[in-house]
């Protein structure tokens, strides 16, 4: 049924002219009213390239919107040039947007937010929010280590290096109970995609986020796929793929689960956990020797503590079968990443780890 709508928008002194727009205005909105679609052209100002990676580049840009509205978001600029032709490029952007529109339904606190999937002149976009914040290959730095010394206040920097943030072997470490909190906010982003059928396929530190206000986000679902539907190119880092996926296996939830717990082994060890592997061979082999030389690799405050070796041995487990069942599982399961937390608790060795974090990064700016 149409609605009808009555307005009394005409003051007294206006002039004819005022009355001419203000009635357009209304026909305006009526016909917007009535309508099924609505259509306009964004248009995204100052881009700022942020970074390049194996489909694309992306970029921060500043969507306009009217009377003044300035919304910064991220857009990831799909590369045509490795396709053979343009339909393959099409058909594999079609793939990619129907990952992306059901990423987007989900709206979970550890996800990347997606805005949109458009085509400029052919190439598509993805529209999706900008995070203020750090990924974790910028804070896994000699740089952030020694910018937090200078700029933080000494006590401040002496909580931090005790705390959250300090240095390891090759590169700088997180302190177990922050990267916990950090690999516990990245399973509950991974459960929710895996519950929708979606898994991420390419997590790696660079695809791990710390906003500033402390909570994690796994970024980048230019890669994810499909379980229904995993026909299409398949784009993944090597040093952070399970070894059934190096090996040419399927990419599935279990698989997402290895490459976190790749990312779990390089926050507390303070080094990549395969830095000397040079070829695809030798990557191999340090992944399936990756649970035997574990508590080397480890600091003692880490390979010291039965709950945590546990917890990354069944996410690092060579066979999947060994591996947590599932996201959740890790998570709030028997001897899970929730379990360590609690230990901590019970120590009254926790912290407020969001808050920690967030002050930390404050001064990061």
């Amino acid at each position: 049924m149409k609605s009808t709508y009555t307005f009394n928008i005409v003051p007294s002194d206006t002039t004819p002219a005022d009355v001419g727009r203000g009635l357009t205005l209304l026909t305006a909105y009526q016909l917007l009213l009535e309508g099924q679609s609505l259509s306009w052209v964004s248009r995204y100002r100052d881009l700022h390239h942020l970074g390049s990676g194996g489909q694309g580049i992306v970029f921060l840009g500043h969507r306009e919107g009217a009377d003044g509205f300035t919304l910064p978001v991220a857009l990831k600029v799909f590369s045509p040039e490795s396709y053979r032709d343009p339909e393959a490029y099409d058909q594999d952007m079609a793939r990619v947007a129907a990952v992306a529109s059901r990423v987007a339904l989900i709206q979970h606190d550890n996800l990347l937010d997606v805005h949109d999937f458009v085509a400029h002149e052919g190439v598509r976009v993805m529209v999706m929010e900008w995070v203020d914040g750090f990924d974790l290959r910028q804070l896994l730095t000699d740089a952030t280590l020694e910018k937090s010394r200078t700029s933080l206040e000494p006590a401040h920097w002496r909580y931090v290096n005790d705390v959250i943030f300090t240095a390891g072997r090759t590169q700088p470490r997180f302190k177990p109970g922050v990267a916990i909190q950090i690999l516990r906010d990245c399973l509950a982003g991974l459960a929710a995609i895996h519950r929708e059928g979606i898994v991420h396929g390419d997590l790696k530190p660079a695809n791990v986020m710390l906003k500033r206000t402390g909570t994690a986000k796994i970024i980048d679902i230019g890669s994810a796929l499909d379980l229904a539907n995993a026909a299409g190119r398949r784009m993944w880092s090597p040093a952070y793929a399970a070894p059934e996926v190096l090996d040419g296996g399927p990419v599935t939830p279990s698989a997402d689960l290895a490459s976190l717990g790749y990312v779990l082994v390089e926050m507390l060890a303070g080094r990549p956990p395969f830095e000397e592997a040079k070829t695809i061979a030798e990557l191999r082999d340090a992944k399936h020797g990756l649970e035997q030389r574990l508590t080397e690799l480890l600091p003692d405050d880490v390979s010291g503590n039965e709950l945590l070796v546990y917890l990354c041995r069944r996410l690092i487990a060579t066979d999947p079968a060994r591996r947590f069942a599932d996201a959740q599982s890790a998570d709030l399961g028997r001897k899970g990443a929730a379990a360590f937390h609690r230990q901590l608790i019970k120590g009254n060795l926790a912290s407020e780890y969001d808050n920690d974090l967030r002050v930390w990064l404050e001064q990061l700016k």
